[in-house]
């Protein structure tokens, strides 16, 4: 709370509408815990509280004013991307990604834990394969009173999703481009699983691509969750994208990662992958689990060989998005 009073302090009715009074704009009366100071300043002034008192009703009024333009002030302001759960915001701290049902902020919990976890325990290299948590939020509906996760995510400037690429190369992506893609994904499940995670949606709009600097970002984690434990959820569009287990509501492990990323993959070259590497994708996408790969680090290195005989020495290739109007087919 702004002013001299802290919300740990004692107030009295006559010092609250002084406060509100002299306030010059919310952020003189709401700090960073803003809820229960607009609801102690507003127990305090309320017309049911001070009946006959018009000096009160004025000040629940300004008080309800200045709440109203603080709500509107910490608002994202624009919407950048709806996603399964939740709203994608573009504001001054970050992405702001809110649930759009309370009824999933368990799930919206889920990704703060894991983004915290991953943050902790992954090395520094594997760290740039994570989104950042710049902070966890409640927001509340002034109007219902329901309240909602926020996370807020560090940008990611000029990523663009498997979905993406996908939509942009409708015969499918170089399968030699699609290697890098491949490999970096498998170091950042590799890396949640050395963490004790399974992210349960590798899914084409939850891999982030940075086509000049060949990055991978997994997003997206609420879906995540410890191996050997069902996933809390699945993305309902792509449940034929999932393991057989998955939708019998089966224990998820790393296997269900290696098999998800393997579909991501499949589907990006659209048929163009020679038949070894194929092959190789299908071995992954086993319908028993304890037949499929469960070992992403190891993967990665059975991948490594692979591409070696197909291509030779690994190489940078540089891959860029077609322009915006030629993806639209424009001239």
């Amino acid at each position: 709370m702004g002013g001299t009073a802290g919300p740990g302090l004692a107030l009295t009715a006559a010092e609250a509408i002084a406060m509100i009074e002299a306030a010059g704009g919310p952020a003189d009366l709401f700090g960073h815990d803003g809820l229960r100071c607009y609801r102690r300043l507003a127990r305090l002034t309320h017309p049911d509280a001070r009946p006959g008192d018009a000096r009160a009703a004025a000040a629940f009024a300004t008080l309800a004013a200045l709440w109203r333009r603080h709500a509107a002030e910490a608002a994202p302001a624009a919407l950048v991307a709806r996603g399964d759960l939740a709203n994608l915001y573009l504001a001054r701290d970050g992405l702001r990604k809110i649930a759009r049902d309370p009824a999933d902020n368990d799930l919206m919990d889920r990704e703060c834990r894991a983004l915290g976890l991953l943050g902790r325990q992954a090395g520094r290299p594997q760290r740039a394969y994570f989104p950042r948590l710049v902070q966890a939020q409640r927001i509340t509906d002034p109007a219902t009173g329901a309240r909602r996760r926020c996370n807020v995510i560090g940008p990611l400037e000029g990523f663009v999703s498997l979905a993406d690429v996908r939509a942009a190369f409708p015969a499918g992506v170089d399968p030699r481009d699609a290697a890098w893609m491949w490999r970096r994904l498998l170091v950042a499940i590799g890396a949640a699983h050395r963490a004790g995670l399974v992210h349960g949606a590798v899914l084409p709009e939850h891999v982030m691509i940075h086509p000049a600097e060949h990055g991978v970002v997994l997003v997206d984690w609420c879906y995540s969750g410890q191996p050997g434990a069902p996933l809390p959820a699945i993305v309902s569009r792509y449940l034929a994208w999932y393991p057989p287990e998955i939708p019998a509501r089966e224990p998820a492990g790393p296997d269900t990662d290696i098999w998800l990323a393997s579909a991501c993959m499949t589907e990006l070259a659209a048929g163009l992958m020679p038949a070894r590497l194929a092959a190789f994708a299908k071995g992954c996408m086993l319908a028993s689990p304890r037949r499929r790969p469960a070992d992403a680090w190891q993967l990665l290195a059975e991948l490594d060989e692979l591409l070696g005989r197909l291509y030779g020495p690994r190489r940078f290739r540089p891959f860029a998005m077609p322009a915006r109007g030629a993806r639209e087919g424009e001239p």
